[in-house]
């Protein structure tokens, strides 16, 4: 049976993945340094931490369910406790990107993050609709890169990735670089911050004396009309020529031309992917 050490396993996240690893075919020592995050996971699932040591010279599976900042910090500080061969999972880009992880050619490193519930989708349970992170009742698609370490590594990190997000209903292979261009450059540089954007942009409509709720209902439902054309969800859709002309009127005023190189160029997601990893 294939053992994993869960790092961080009474974070939010830990509690997640151990939740979801429950009853799997893997075998998991739960490792959680804080009294907290232990009395957590106790409450959750009704098991016990293991002393880390114990659980990383058994372990085959890394799984690190530790804040971006740290992940480097704790890989150094674990990584002569492991054996070879022992593989890494990591649940985001930021780190593995910027160089943060340890120089051990003998251990395998593999970058896992969820795209989280489409807004197009098939759900019709209560529960599952409400589920808008993913890993609980909600299906999603996820992102996978085996960034060193042998190619039958990949198999058993991807099914370990697909069982800490399940339901999963694609597991996209992607390199490391081409999962921190998705995250944080199109997904939270771009795609949130256009989030926060029409948030604010619904508040002055609101403040200039629309009713609240008209505005909200109003831009929501553009939004899921605007989506399903743009992404030809909807193919035969089309934007009103009212619609064309005030698009191609807006987009000098919003966006600074350049923009899209700006965001993704190599050096400005390299940048972005290091500010995470300091962050305080």
């Amino acid at each position: 049976m294939t053992k994993i050490a869960l790092l961080g396993a009474g974070g939010k996240m830990g509690v997640r993945l151990a939740t979801n690893l429950l009853g799997s075919r893997f075998e998991v020592d739960h490792v959680e340094i804080s009294d907290g995050g232990r009395q957590r996971l106790a409450s959750a699932i009704g098991v016990d931490c293991v002393d880390q040591d114990k659980a990383l010279a058994g372990a085959d599976i890394v799984l690190m369910a530790v804040p971006d900042r740290l992940i480097g910090k704790i890989a150094h500080s674990i990584i002569d406790k492991v054996r070879p061969g022992t593989a890494f999972i990591v649940l985001d880009a930021a780190a593995p990107h910027a160089g943060e992880m340890p120089d051990r050619p003998d251990v395998t490193y593999f970058v896992t993050h969820p795209c989280h519930p489409s807004v197009f989708n098939d759900e019709t349970d209560p529960e599952a609709k409400k589920d808008f992170f993913g890993g609980l009742k909600a299906k999603q698609h996820i992102v996978c890169a085996l960034m060193q370490g042998p190619e039958e590594h990949y198999a058993l990190c991807e099914e370990i990735a697909r069982t800490i997000y399940k339901p999963v209903i694609a597991a996209h292979r992607c390199t490391v670089e081409q999962i921190a261009i998705l995250e944080p450059a199109l997904s939270e540089t771009v795609a949130i911050t256009m989030c926060i954007a029409l948030r604010e942009a619904t508040e002055e409509a609101i403040r200039r004396g629309v009713p609240r709720q008209a505005a909200v209902e109003f831009v929501l439902g553009h939004i899921n009309i605007g989506l399903s054309i743009a992404f030809e969800v909807f193919p035969e859709g089309r934007f009103s020529d009212g619609a064309l002309h005030a698009i191609e009127q807006a987009k000098p005023q919003i966006f600074r031309d350049g923009w899209l190189e700006r965001v993704f160029d190599p050096k400005a997601v390299m940048r972005s992917v290091k500010e995470i990893c300091e962050a305080a």
